[in-house]
């Protein structure tokens, strides 16, 4: 898989050859960006961009992720597709108009989620934590999926499920970092804000998978599509929040790589500061890089490619009817 590139500096990105050229704000020294094997690139800081870089970036296949004000998702600057098929959308609506089919992809994605964040708990409690009540609540919610249940439900049995696994939170994690309720717009604390951080690159993320496809991004089942957002990179980013963006979290609070003092508070939000951002999205990306042996290609891929694949089964679930597995974390 091609790598991501974080742009932190506020400045001016423009092309210079076949290259990508960061002037920074501050007369700092010129930076030099490589656009070979460039996935997409995230912008964290204040960043100028014309035309011509995007014209670039486009032949080039590659996406830029902005991030604005308290470092939100902003939106993103989307490249040609990799693939377009009249007959994917077709269906892709088709499955969206069809209340039953609708249901039966809420489901399996619900279901995924909950098996995904049961996983983290129990990978935790064979390691001196008590989260036996959690994986019970987690075990009563994956009970409740049903496809008969309207969308709707399906959303509140997913938002149930991951209310009781954001208690574990409070056993893995130091007093420090206590998740007391979810909050965010705008985060008023530092677990809030990494939650809030890490769930934003994995949508990013996913953003970039299903563009790779002729899938339409604004076109999903579990979500409501709206529209100023891309729906069904939320379908997808749910089942691997627990994956990456929650294990990343974990390890870098506990392995002490992020204290207090990684972030800055401002009328009333929590923000990781330069600092913290640049060391969660080493951490993240990094973990994107990481490989593992996929049962039925018989070869290993990165994590990263995992959320393409994700976008390529429910494609061909689309097309051919094939049963969608959702990802379910199997090592």
């Amino acid at each position: 898989m091609d790598r991501n590139y974080h742009v932190f500096s506020d400045g001016r990105l423009e092309r210079s050859d076949d290259t990508l050229r960061l002037v920074p704000d501050d007369g700092g020294e010129k930076q030099y960006i490589p656009v070979e094997n460039a996935e997409a690139f995230f912008l964290h800081g204040q960043i100028d961009f014309n035309t011509r870089l995007m014209s670039f970036l486009n032949d080039r296949t590659v996406a830029l992720h902005v991030f604005g004000w308290e470092d939100y998702y902003s939106g993103s600057v989307m490249p040609k597709r990799g693939q377009t098929s009249g007959k994917t959308v077709v269906n892709q609506v088709r499955a969206y108009e069809d209340s039953e089919h609708r249901r039966q992809l809420a489901a399996a994605i619900v279901r995924g989620s909950i098996h995904n964040m049961r996983t983290n708990v129990v990978y935790y409690n064979g390691r001196d934590y008590d989260l036996d009540d959690v994986i019970e609540d987690l075990e009563a919610a994956a009970a409740r999926v049903n496809e008969s249940l309207p969308v709707d439900e399906l959303l509140g049995v997913e938002a149930t499920a991951r209310k009781a696994y954001y208690r574990s939170f409070n056993e893995i994690l130091p007093s420090e970092f206590q998740l007391s309720r979810r909050e965010y717009n705008p985060p008023p604390n530092e677990i809030n804000s990494l939650i809030s951080f890490g769930n934003s690159l994995v949508y990013a993320n996913c953003v970039s998978a299903i563009r790779a496809t002729a899938l339409d991004p604004t076109i999903s089942y579990l979500h409501e599509p709206g529209e100023r957002r891309y729906s069904l990179s939320l379908d997808i980013a749910d089942l691997f929040k627990p994956v990456l963006a929650d294990r990343v979290l974990f390890r870098l609070v506990n392995r002490n790589q992020i204290s207090d003092t990684d972030f800055e508070t401002e009328l009333g939000s929590c923000l990781l500061n330069e600092s913290g951002r640049k060391t969660y999205t080493k951490a993240f990306e990094e973990t994107l890089e990481r490989t593992v042996e996929h049962p039925s290609l018989n070869r290993k891929v990165s994590y990263q490619y995992l959320m393409r694949l994700e976008a390529y089964k429910l494609k061909k679930h689309l097309l051919t009817g094939e049963e969608y597995d959702p990802f379910q974390r199997w090592w």
